[in-house]
């Protein structure tokens, strides 16, 4: 089970969120929407470990994840929405860095796993740098699967894809579901809203529940 409670993050005078607090069961989706700035990418890098909360508590199966990076490391998959690829590196030798101390065998991976089914072997030689964005987001979330995570989090994973990376990325996301894992993702993408359990409106900071079946129109004018 994951936990979060009264997560708050100030920059200076300005209150980015507000005592954000939810829970989240194993095999659940949790889908977190809003227009941009209000705080939707914030509070996933604090989850994540990338950004340092004023306030709150994270909990996964009743351990501090604050407290302790080497649990949140082995518990959590982080896909943020700018490439954490190495440019300069290939798919291939991207992939090494996050499998070197994987239990799974990269190359059982490439050819039967999850990285066959994200279509990486298809670039594995491509440099990063020549790599399309769908290219680079698959490869994101390979590596950061590599450790068998139990919450993969991702930030807008499908913005400005085309519809076959999508359907990639959509169909990993069942197969992490029917895994027990969770899924902590921002997205206003209709087919990915559908395969959450619950959707919480982030607004001026502040985070609430509503109706899963909430799409289109109706979504938009929950957030605007």
């Amino acid at each position: 089970m994951l936990k979060v409670s009264g997560i708050a993050k100030n920059y200076g005078k300005k209150t980015v969120l507000r005592d954000i607090s939810f829970t989240a069961e194993q095999g659940e989706c949790i889908a977190i929407a809003g227009i941009n700035g209000c705080g939707k990418s914030t509070l996933l890098s604090i989850l994540a470990g990338t950004l340092k909360p004023g306030a709150g508590e994270f909990e996964v199966f009743g351990q501090d994840i604050f407290r302790n990076p080497k649990e949140r490391e082995r518990l959590i998959g982080y896909v943020p929405q700018e490439n954490p690829l190495i440019p300069e590196l290939t798919a291939r030798d991207n992939l090494k860095l996050w499998y070197c101390n994987s239990r799974y065998d990269m190359a059982e991976e490439l050819e039967h796993g999850v990285l066959a089914m994200l279509g990486i072997p298809e670039f594995l030689d491509v440099k990063v740098s020549a790599m399309s964005g769908g290219m680079k987001k698959r490869l994101s979330i390979g590596c950061a699967v590599a450790n068998d995570p139990a919450i993969l989090i991702l930030d807008e994973p499908s913005a400005a894809l085309d519809l076959v990376c999508k359907a990639a990325i959509r169909q990993y996301m069942v197969d992490f579901k029917k895994r027990k894992g969770i899924i902590l993702i921002t997205t206003h993408d209709e087919d990915e809203l559908r395969l959450c359990d619950h959707l919480l409106v982030m607004k001026d900071g502040v985070l609430s529940e509503a109706d899963p079946a909430t799409h289109g129109d109706a979504l938009l004018e929950l957030i605007k």
